[in-house]
């Protein structure tokens, strides 16, 4: 089967870059993503190129050469499922926060609208491809809800999780490690999955591109989020006894990265993982591990999630420890929020749970991030509020807490301590003498992402304290 029209359900940090690339890549394809958020589409349609909805490097110059090309962004959900060969799935699968594994699972209420929406509509043979992160055997559901339409029509699921890292997703579209697609071994199934295949060949060498069946496809999107998130709780945990023993976790990260067994990727100490994926995935494994009557696997990942957000408290704590044990009525610059640099997502950002505890002992929150705006910053401390159940009169109040500016100069004046967050680069680069100047003495810096010049810094007067440092 030759595609030649794609919809994709959802316009977020999935599918738009995602999208985005495949039009660039197959200009014989017309790429059509749709999103019931009109906002959200009429800014992806704007010319104001800075400013799309999701802001990754090189993604702005991508969108530019492919949309009204052969790549568009409507909200016209039906055109668009109706003239589709194949349809992507990139919806949002959020954890649940209600009733049978709140707090875990994956909430598929969105993937089951999608499905029964393109049920409904559809009059033609079409390929669904699963896109957003799913637990294994969502497929064979999706399949269900297709095949009791009696439209008549034959519906082939594909898995195609995706495995970008934000704030490098246009590289990893370019030159991927591996694309991974799950299908069913029949032969419908394997001409579906061959289709997919056709189009990731525009660009990708067929070394690149692994074919599997759709359950280890799945199961292989969580476990790699898993590990990789494991590494960084495992340092992480390194880096807690590496203060109290006056190693330096920096060094240690070094050595045992140099051992080719290991590797040095994702041994970077910080303030912990952020992220859409990491901890959504790994509480979606233990979830999966007790339903299937795993207890001893489930703690095992657990425990991931748990040594993380020690990591943030632990954090939290020595800020307040630092400062002779209370920040009641002090002023805590904030430097960045998004959960990583190069992107202007916030979702589980360290930095939300940082200001939650901060403010608990009454402390100010002073923030500047280069992209993210006051009303994100706000809106993802009233979420997590909401979420642990505090009052409406008392997330007023808090709120009141939380400053929001437009330069690094304004947040960090009559500051008591500075709190870096993100990994952002332009940090490295500022005028920390004029900055000093500007601070409270004794004048603390918490580098939560071991990026800054410790022996400068010091030399200058600050109190440095970062991650592992002894």
């Amino acid at each position: 089967m030759k595609v030649k029209n794609i919809c994709c359900l959802g316009a977020g940090y999935v599918g738009g870059p995602t999208m985005s690339v495949i039009a660039l890549k197959c200009p014989e394809i017309r790429v059509t993503v749709v999103d019931l958020n009109d906002a959200r589409i009429a800014a992806w349609n704007s010319e104001d190129l800075e400013n799309l909805p999701v802001y990754e490097p090189r993604l702005a110059e991508v969108v530019a050469e492919a949309r009204g090309r052969n790549l568009f962004f409507s909200t016209d959900v039906d055109a668009a499922i109706d003239a589709a060969d194949m349809i992507f799935i990139a919806v949002n699968t959020p954890t649940k926060t209600y009733g049978e594994g709140k707090g875990m699972a994956a909430d598929l209420k969105f993937v089951e609208l999608c499905a029964r929406q393109i049920a409904r509509v559809a009059t033609t043979d079409k390929i669904i491809v699963e896109k957003s992160t799913l637990p294994v055997r969502t497929a064979e559901t999706l399949q269900t809800i297709l095949d009791s339409t009696g439209n008549d029509v034959h519906f082939e699921v594909l898995s195609n999780p995706e495995f970008l890292a934000e704030g490098t997703a246009i590289e990893d579209l370019f030159n991927a490690d591996r694309v991974l697609i799950g299908g069913k071994q029949t032969e419908s199934g394997r001409k579906a999955t061959q289709a997919l295949v056709d189009i990731y060949a525009h660009w990708l060498s067929p070394k690149q591109i692994l074919t599997t069946n759709v359950w280890s496809s799945e199961l292989s999107k969580l476990t790699a989020n898993a590990f990789l998130a494991q590494r960084i709780s495992s340092i992480n945990a390194l880096s807690a006894l590496c203060e109290a023993t006056e190693a330096d976790v920096d060094e240690v990260a070094n050595a045992i990265g140099t051992d080719s067994r290991i590797g040095p990727k994702f041994l970077k100490a910080s303030v912990g993982f952020g992220g859409s994926c990491f901890q959504k995935d790994i509480l979606n494994l233990v979830y999966l591990c007790r339903y299937f009557n795993l207890p001893e696997v489930a703690a095992y990942w657990e425990q991931v999630i748990i040594l993380n957000d020690y990591q943030k408290h632990r954090f939290a704590k020595n800020i307040i420890t630092s400062l002779f044990n209370t920040v009641s009525g002090k002023k805590i610059a904030f430097l960045g929020w998004a959960f990583k640099k190069d992107t202007n997502d916030t979702r589980e950002s360290a930095a939300i749970y940082v200001a939650d505890h901060l403010i608990e002992d009454g402390a100010e929150v002073h923030v500047y991030d280069p992209k993210v705006s006051e009303a994100k910053i706000k809106g993802d401390m009233r979420y997590l509020w909401e979420l642990n159940g505090v009052t409406e009169q008392r997330i007023i109040f808090k709120l009141k807490q939380i400053f929001v500016y437009k330069t690094p100069m304004e947040a960090v004046d009559l500051a008591h301590a500075i709190a870096l967050l993100t990994e952002w680069d332009e940090f490295k680069t500022y005028d920390w003498e004029t900055i000093y100047e500007k601070m409270y003495k004794p004048a603390f810096v918490f580098d939560g992402r071991n990026i800054l010049d410790v022996i400068k810094l010091t030399a200058i007067g600050f109190q440095v304290k970062g991650i592992g440092k002894g």
